[in-house]
């Protein structure tokens, strides 16, 4: 009988006293030690890591948009490329998390669901900054986090500044499209609203893709991310009536109602119209 396989026969460190280790460098004590349920319910974990996970995900969302962004205000389309295909595959893990949850029941729910208080994904602070990073702007969503005053400093710091849509539509104008002004120049704290004019400008891309070909690669990817932003929320509110129906939710929105009307927010509207026209 052969001896057991030993790794260390082939150089494999295998001594940590005083040298980094795997779980070291990950800080995995802290991570593996902060689920902290309230409740002696099985489902609580998963509930719990549920949400730990999808908040690490868009922690790594942002780190790629903002990156995006400062790519494309630089004219360096290329690495943005790489970016925004890399926040399309993260939400697509964070949709794929949602058959995870789905597992557990109405009943299993209910079991900790009070355990809550008012605490709801409705106030993640990350989500909302993605939105607001992308250019979904609504001042009003400030007001749930106002008793973080850093949390509210981080979300009108990027309420200032151009959002990832913005600097995009700025891009196209440098390079020569006929992006109207009155864009160019807007609030860009504001809410976007559809323009005809930057429609068109993207029109032009989309039938001269050879003549524009790194324009239509931008466009696409923005497409490709809310493509993958939309099934997120769409399987959000499936999740959602799945496990409580049409109750209220924790946070005090109308629950399945309120997703659904997030269902009809476009982030970059242009670029979804114009393929009605090509």
């Amino acid at each position: 009988m052969s001896d057991p396989y030993d790794p260390a026969r082939e150089g494999a460190q295998m001594a940590f006293d005083g040298r980094m280790s795997y779980s070291d460098y990950l800080n995995l004590d802290a991570i593996l030690s902060a689920q902290h349920g309230l409740t002696g319910a099985h489902d609580e974990m998963l509930f719990i890591i549920q949400h730990q996970t999808s908040e690490l995900w868009m922690r790594l969302a942002l780190h790629e948009l903002g990156a995006a962004r400062g790519e494309i205000a630089a004219g360096r389309l290329r690495p943005a490329f790489k970016m925004l295909a890399r926040v399309a595959r993260i939400f697509e893990q964070l949709n794929n998390a949602w058959d995870v949850l789905r597992t557990m029941t109405p009943s299993d729910y209910t079991r900790f669901r009070d355990s809550l208080g008012q605490s709801s994904g409705f106030q993640s602070w990350q989500y909302r900054l993605i939105e607001y990073t992308v250019g979904n702007r609504n001042a009003a969503m400030l007001r749930p986090h106002a008793h973080r005053p850093d949390l509210t400093a981080a979300l009108r710091a990027e309420l200032a500044r151009p959002s990832l849509y913005d600097v995009a539509l700025a891009h196209l104008a440098r390079c020569g499209l006929p992006v109207p002004e009155e864009v160019l120049a807007r609030d860009v704290a504001r809410p976007w609203t559809a323009n005809d004019g930057v429609r068109a400008a993207w029109r032009i891309v989309y039938q001269h893709p050879e003549a524009h070909w790194e324009l239509y690669e931008l466009a696409e990817k923005l497409v490709d991310f809310e493509d993958y932003f939309r099934r997120w929320r769409f399987n959000h509110v499936t999740t959602v009536e799945r496990v409580i129906g049409f109750k209220r939710g924790t946070g005090g929105t109308s629950g399945v109602q309120y997703l659904r009307r997030m269902l009809e927010v476009e982030l970059f509207p242009e670029l979804w119209h114009l393929r009605t026209e090509l």
